[in-house]
């Protein structure tokens, strides 16, 4: 089985789960944790979990940066990370309602600033795919750096599977734009409602066509309607979602990546490897955080409604 070498971000994540609507204005009672995250180094601790050889290329910052190469080590997963001297780590504010779904605050710091600089061809060695989080097409520098990746990963076949990130950066990047500089991935791993804007579609299916056929691959992850598979402009299979207890959907589609990239990595066609993402995105929104195991090198601190510190789920 050959390696994956994930480029992505490392972010500090804050989840703050509450019940009640965030009122405005005032205090809104929480369960809140600190916790190690970021789709690229999610998608390659939950790959590494999964028993694959994840090795992830990511910059982070002055303030937290030890703590996140240790957390990924921990994991099993190999870090390629620079420090930034300049730059604290990307720092996300993930606010859970009661149903499991999340809202945003980002601030991406150090990984904004990744670029041409952290790449070395040798990254590659032992390496049969690159995947890569669109959140670092999302910046000149890291564009630069996805097209440096891309070459050095066409000269030696290394395959290429892209995750488009979020409808909103993705919007804003530009929809022509982002199929232009994708071309040479031969996989697409986007949620349902990515698929929608990058193809004008309506249906999820119409538009897990429409990606399989300029991809020739493509993964579409529908939460609790499970996934679709495309290859070649028709859809070839589905698998519904694994049922679950909902506590937070952070980092379930970088699970779910890693679960369809890790199956394939050890051989399994594709429609197979549709299932076994379905399942490592399940086991993801059944905790808190985006990774598969607690963390360990700095705990994680969870503070109950009452304000008393509480064990790690």
């Amino acid at each position: 089985m050959g390696g994956l070498l994930v480029i992505g971000d490392a972010v500090t994540d804050v989840v703050a789960v509450h019940g009640a609507p965030v009122a405005t204005g005032t205090d809104t009672p929480a369960d809140i944790v600190v916790r190690p995250g970021g789709s690229g180094a999610n998608t390659a601790c939950w790959a590494a979990h999964l028993g694959a050889d994840a090795r992830l290329l990511t910059r982070v910052g002055y303030d937290t940066g030890a703590w996140h190469v240790a957390e990924l080590r921990g994991a099993g997963v190999r870090p390629h990370a620079r420090v930034d001297p300049g730059h604290p780590t990307a720092v996300v504010i993930a606010m859970v309602d009661g149903a499991g779904e999340r809202s945003m605050l980002t601030n991406r710091g150090a990984g904004g600033r990744i670029g041409p600089s952290d790449w070395d061809d040798r990254l590659l060695d032992g390496v049969s795919r690159l995947h890569v989080s669109a959140y670092t097409l999302f910046a000149g520098p890291g564009l630069d750096l996805f097209r440096t990746a891309v070459r050095a990963a066409a000269r030696r076949g290394v395959a290429i599977s892209v995750d488009p990130a979020s409808t909103g950066p993705l919007a804003g990047f530009g929809v022509d734009r982002f199929l232009r500089e994708t071309a040479a991935a031969s996989l697409l791993v986007p949620n349902r409602d990515e698929a929608l804007l990058l193809t004008g579609e309506r249906d999820p299916e119409a538009a897990a066509a429409a990606l399989g056929a300029r991809y020739g691959m493509a993964a579409v992850k529908l939460g609790a309607g499970g996934a679709l598979l495309a290859r070649d402009g028709r859809v070839v299979a589905r698998a519904p979602a694994v049922a679950a207890r909902a506590v937070d959907s952070t980092g379930a589609g970088d699970a779910f990546a890693a679960g369809f990239l890790a199956a394939l990595l050890s051989g399994h066609p594709a429609e197979s490897a549709l299932v076994a993402g379905c399942a490592a995105g399940a086991r993801a929104v059944a905790r808190l955080g985006g990774r598969p195991v607690p963390a360990g090198g700095m705990p994680a601190v969870r503070i109950s409604e009452s304000g008393e510190p509480l064990c790690s789920p």
